[in-house]
């Protein structure tokens, strides 16, 4: 079944843009020979973003006056742009401006993937809407060696063990990806490593 992704590189510390919503301390990191993304997009068929997040991408790839880099990144493949402000449109992408409900967009996003998966760029409260009315299936996250400190947070809302399930872990590069399903199946017993950590935090 297809399924809405939230797929995003972070820091050990839960940013995934540093305090002035710059990724230089990124692409300082050795992403090794392979490419994730490449694979992942491919089962891809509709993607949403929010505005800082685009005019990130307006300004890093300089779309608007080379919109052959958008297409060499995302192709045809149907964006939404969540915004409260007007932006440009990168000239022949398909890209639609919208705001509001991310139900109604989700909805609509689903028909245009065509049994593809959805994937939800970010930022992270974008995702965290998407969260709030049941909406994510799954969380990919490529940890990369980088303590910020401060910045944009992964997923500003709170989730518990309750609500994730580990069923992935690789490491390609300096990167650890760890992927997760959302839902709210219940977690057996308690490990003894969590008993040992919640007293060593105690005392």
């Amino acid at each position: 079944m297809a399924k809405t992704q939230y797929y995003t590189a972070t820091s050990i510390d839960g940013y995934i843009a540093d305090e002035n919503n710059s990724l230089e301390w990124l692409f300082d990191v050795d992403g090794g020979n392979e490419n994730p993304f490449g694979g992942f997009f491919a089962g891809v068929g509709a993607f949403a973003m929010g505005a800082t997040t685009y005019e990130w991408v307006l300004e890093n790839d300089n779309v608007l006056a080379e919109p052959q880099n958008w297409h060499d990144l995302y192709g045809d493949v149907p964006c939404w742009v969540f915004a409260n402000r007007e932006l440009p449109l990168v000239p022949d992408a398909n890209v639609f401006m919208v705001s509001g409900d991310v139900k109604r967009v989700h909805e609509a996003m689903l028909v245009a993937a065509k049994g593809k998966n959805v994937w939800l760029v970010g930022g992270g409260d974008l995702v965290g809407q998407f969260v709030d009315q049941g909406l994510l299936d799954e969380i990919i996250l490529g940890i990369a060696p980088v303590v910020l400190g401060g910045g944009s947070p992964l997923l500003p809302r709170h989730l518990t063990a309750r609500h994730l399930a580990l069923t992935g872990t690789a490491q390609i590069g300096r990167f650890a990806y760890l992927t997760y399903a959302v839902g709210s199946e219940p977690v057996p017993g308690r490990h003894p490593a969590a008993t040992e950590h919640r007293h060593a935090v105690l005392h």
